[in-house]
């Protein structure tokens, strides 16, 4: 086992960039995973972590220990490891993982489209909601936030490992010939959510938190619709329309 406790330390270094910036992400083709949570479900995805990083606090406590056995383990004195977290409250734990390789091939059955989605908080929340209704493939344009940062990786909750994520995508090429509906919502649709046949495959496109969707998206759409709202709130978050829909698609397909 490993023990670092100094910030000059060539490896320590590299971590805190993995944990700060996309661009290291991306060049070195790894991210951090945080917390016991999503430690375990890594590994119950069958993703094992190359490494996992403790804080010398948490080294003895039972649920961060027994998911040691086999590991390459790095000690972490706790104020460096408190820097790698993107918590307040930093459970003790963190796992390096390759990010794994872009899916590839055509877009057959349902996905989920996200335009510019630019709160961490929002995508992991997006992932989380395709995780939780059967949706596999989510396709994000250049201007979402970075899909495999530790923040949109701790919002969702085990998400990523069971989705196939594309990012930077040229999102009418990749549905040019998508055998469903490509639907968007719209506050000026004519047509509710809850009349739309849900039952075949569906490409869902969602837009960014204040623009919404861009013209060249929007104009992929073969239907658009409205969530009807008996309140009197104007809209609704991104991540939270995206659940309503992708939970009456869940509803309309149930057996019987």
């Amino acid at each position: 086992m490993k023990h670092i406790q100094s910030r000059d330390n060539a490896q320590f270094k590299q971590l805190r960039k993995l944990a700060t910036t996309a661009r290291a992400r991306r060049e070195a083709g790894q991210t951090l995973i945080d917390g016991a949570h999503l430690f375990r479900s890594a590994l119950e995805a069958g993703v094992r972590p190359r490494m996992a990083l403790v804080a010398e606090r948490a080294l003895h406590q039972p649920e961060i220990a027994s998911l040691l056995h086999g590991q390459e383990v790095l000690l972490l004195a706790d104020a460096l490891f408190d820097e790698l977290s993107a918590t307040d409250t930093p459970a003790g734990l963190l796992g390096l993982v390759d990010l794994p390789p872009e899916p590839e091939g055509a877009v057959s059955g349902d996905c989920l489209v996200l335009d510019a989605v630019q709160d961490a908080g929002n995508l992991g929340t997006l992932l989380r909601a395709a995780w939780a209704t059967g949706v596999h493939d989510v396709l994000l344009t250049t201007g979402c936030a970075q899909a495999w940062s530790p923040k949109v990786l701790r919002s969702g909750q085990g998400a990523h490992f069971s989705l196939r994520i594309r990012e930077h995508c040229d999102v009418a090429a990749l549905l040019a010939g998508y055998p469903g509906r490509i639907v968007a919502t719209r506050l000026d649709a004519r047509a509710a959510l809850y009349d739309l046949d849900l039952r075949g495959p569906v490409a869902w496109l969602f837009g960014n938190e204040g623009a919404g969707l861009s013209p060249a998206l929007a104009a992929l759409a073969t239907d658009a619709v409205i969530i009807p709202m008996p309140g009197s709130a104007e809209s609704l978050n991104v991540a939270m329309a995206a659940t309503v829909c992708l939970f009456e698609q869940a509803r309309q397909r149930r057996p019987g």
